[in-house]
């Protein structure tokens, strides 16, 4: 659908993420395999574009939280494996099949339910199994005693008909953060992890095809966990502090432009509530950008967004639709200036920070009413507006 783009918009520089890839690929080796996370629209850059870009250099596996991304990936051309990380209803397990997707399998009513399935629908379901390890949320429970009993589930499942348990894997909890007790933690889970492997591939008398727990942070500081997949996420994508140490580049960059400019006395509110009060003669430029746009009303008043004059602070309670900045020393911003929110001039992870979140939640935020502007091999490939008409 065609667009102005000039009220709000985000680019996705493909580039940028092929780089990332390949500074990747060189640090976990040729023979571990890489798995691309693209869920929740590959974390708003776009799951069909990136997804396509992964798969033609070459990575192993995309990753994804439900069968409807699933399905819109091989809707749109994309035939490399994809695993389900969350809950599938057991009557999408002929679709699964019938478009070869796979499927985690967390906890015993998740495998006797899939198992009928597939073998009603007379095919087989290709599973990944989960194991807790530690991060308390799905997976078949194996530490604090639970040991025994854990294995046990897991080597019924991979024993069920109609399941074909490919690969297995755990997520870390703390493997991002520093410090003597995070770092036990996250090796305290490999530990145990490679224990119920161990344990589970006896029991069955084969291996698995795949096992993989690293994230980014497990990506970038335990090359220990690389086994046979990663599935490094925000690294992918070139922000946070590990993005930073392998000198990966952002790929999304948000922009905006000033439509209105006023000129307020000194005293004057701004905003709702008068979080802000003008203490001189303000020029106040008016963006077009608001928390229904994905700009978080958190950083309401906390945060600066970039001009060709540099860093203007943010005036005010963002609003649905608006924001203000103050450009009283900024003469040459004048509507129609492009104003960046965030990119390689004004850093996300400073945004975040500032909202006491990450930069996913930023990028996950951009809604669909915000056009994006595909690059590659550093032309405009694509624009796509998600707005139905």
């Amino acid at each position: 659908m065609e667009s102005t783009l000039r009220r709000t918009w985000a680019e996705i520089n493909l580039d940028a993420i092929a780089y990332n890839y390949t500074k990747i690929r060189e640090k976990i080796g040729k023979d571990v395999k890489f798995l691309g996370v693209v869920k929740a629209d590959a974390y708003g850059h776009g799951s069909i574009q990136v997804g396509h870009l992964l798969e033609d250099l070459g990575a192993d596996y995309l990753a994804v939280s439900s069968a409807d991304e699933a399905l819109e990936l091989r809707l749109n051309g994309i035939k490399m494996p994809i695993l389900i990380l969350g809950h599938t209803p057991k009557e999408q397990v002929g679709r699964l099949i019938e478009f070869d997707i796979t499927q985690a399998i967390t906890c015993k009513a998740k495998a006797d339910e899939y198992s009928a399935e597939a073998v009603k629908c007379g095919g087989t379901l290709k599973v990944h199994i989960k194991v807790d390890t530690g991060m308390s949320r799905l997976g078949y429970l194996c530490d604090n005693g639970y040991f025994e009993t854990g294995v046990e589930g897991i080597v019924e499942a991979c024993n069920m008909p109609g399941l074909n348990a490919e690969g297995i894997f755990t997520h870390f909890a703390e493997a991002d953060e520093h410090g003597e007790e995070k770092d036990r933690y996250t090796k305290h889970q490999f530990e145990l992890f490679m224990n119920v492997i161990n344990a589970v591939e006896e029991k069955l008398g084969r291996k698995f095809q795949i096992r993989h727990c690293a994230n980014t942070g497990a990506t970038v500081r335990f090359p220990e966990t690389y086994l046979d997949m990663v599935r490094p996420g925000l690294l992918l994508y070139g922000y946070g502090e590990f993005a930073h140490q392998m000198n990966l580049k952002p790929a999304m960059t948000m922009k905006t432009t000033v439509s209105t400019i006023k000129i307020y006395p000194n005293g004057t509110e701004i905003s709702y509530g008068g979080m802000f009060v003008t203490d001189k003669k303000t020029r106040i430029g008016v963006l077009p950008y608001g928390y229904a746009d994905g700009f978080l009303r958190s950083l309401s008043n906390k945060c600066s967004l970039y001009t060709k004059e540099g860093p203007a602070k943010l005036r005010g309670k963002i609003c649905m639709d608006m924001c203000m900045i103050d450009i009283t020393d900024m003469p040459t911003v004048d509507v129609g200036s492009e104003v960046e929110i965030f990119g390689e001039k004004n850093s996300i992870d400073t945004l975040a920070d500032a909202a006491g979140t990450i930069p996913y939640e930023l990028t996950c935020a951009v809604s669909k009413r915000v056009p994006r502007i595909y690059i590659r091999d550093g032309k405009v490939i694509e624009k796509e507006l998600m707005l139905r008409m």
